[in-house]
């Protein structure tokens, strides 16, 4: 074959490549260009702190950011970075959405494939519009849906995170955790392991946040009694969600094909609701915040995936440290690095 027809062959095959996959080369530049712009329309942390024009209630979040990162390298076993260097500023707005979608009567979450990073359960939009549609496209074929906002993510190493400016709203704990949440993530990311990654970097950011705020704060500081509190009520409430998914999971089982999907629809509605109304049943330092927010909350099986995702094997990664590290978090994730290749 001549030189010639090698490269019209090539070029042939690489148009049906570009027409066959548009759809995702199209959501990879929006997704592209929406990446760069927040990690290059950005300040550097030292220039706000030598700012004598930024206020002081700023300053301190940052400062605390560096302190977090530094114990997470130091006292974790968290890979050392540049994120959090710089600060991206939102202006009080979202600036990414995540669509997810479920089987209506399974728990069995849609999944995304992306070459390289593998599958996962969720797909981020920086364009809203583009959120909306794809939540359409699943809604249309019956899933269930939600479009979230998130305050935070990690490239995974392939770019200098910046802090994202809703950041520096949370509380002080919260924070700690976000941050050590996220560097997990660019610690370590198992391919195709969604579950394993999110309540990885769950259990991590959780233990890791106690430890930082003892150091720091000491464990009788209002910062450290805070956050317990908080995390006591949120450890409660992710229980009585996932015994929720459970239940919704042995509902489903036993929906026969006699059974309308009105019928189905009905009964799934009505335990979900039953889930919601027993929330008045636990024991939380801060229910009333529980009940307000989640008093006309309209959950499908998305909200209960999302806390299988993210919480589902936090007693297995507790119950691991106890006994096979001696409550050593350091230890125990060096361990879970040389045992799993990282993205």
């Amino acid at each position: 074959m001549s030189r010639k027809k090698i490269i019209y062959s090539f070029l042939l095959v690489l148009l049906v490549v570009i027409i066959w996959q548009r759809p995702l080369l199209y959501y990879a530049f929006v997704q592209a260009k929406g990446q760069i712009r927040v990690v290059t329309d950005t300040r550097e942390v030292d220039d706000i702190l030598a700012d004598p024009q930024a206020p002081d209630s700023i300053k301190i979040k940052l400062k605390l950011i560096q302190e977090v990162k530094k114990f997470a390298v130091d006292s974790l076993g968290i890979n050392p970075s540049d994120n959090y260097t710089s600060v991206f500023d939102q202006k009080g707005k979202p600036i990414l959405w995540v669509v997810t979608a479920c089987l209506p009567f399974a728990m069995e979450a849609k999944e995304w494939s992306f070459p390289l990073v593998g599958s996962f359960s969720y797909k981020g939009f920086f364009e809203y519009d583009m959120a909306v549609e794809e939540e359409k496209k699943w809604k249309d074929q019956g899933y269930d849906t939600n479009i979230r906002t998130t305050g935070g993510w990690s490239t995974l190493g392939w770019f200098r995170d910046p802090i994202l400016s809703n950041m520096l709203n949370r509380k002080t704990g919260d924070l700690a955790e976000l941050i050590i949440h996220e560097l997990t993530h660019g610690t370590l990311f198992v391919k195709d392991s969604l579950q394993f990654n999110e309540n990885l970097a769950t259990f991590i950011g959780t233990k890791g946040a106690e430890l930082f705020l003892t150091q720091k704060f000491g464990a009788d500081s209002q910062e450290f009694s805070t956050y317990i509190e908080d995390n006591e009520d949120s450890k409660k409430f992710s229980q009585h969600i996932l015994r929720g998914a459970i239940g919704l999971d042995s509902l489903y089982q036993t929906f026969g094909h006699t059974l309308s999907d009105d019928d189905k629809t009905q009964r799934k509605q009505t335990f979900i609701e039953e889930i919601f109304d027993r929330i008045d049943t636990l024991s939380l330092h801060r229910k009333s915040d529980y009940l307000e927010f989640y008093k006309d909350y309209e959950a499908n099986n998305t909200f209960f995936m999302s806390y299988l995702r993210y919480r589902k094997n936090q007693g297995q990664f507790e119950e691991t440290l106890q006994n096979d590290f001696d409550n050593n978090l350091k230890n125990y994730l060096l361990y879970l690095k040389s045992q799993y290749p990282s993205l």
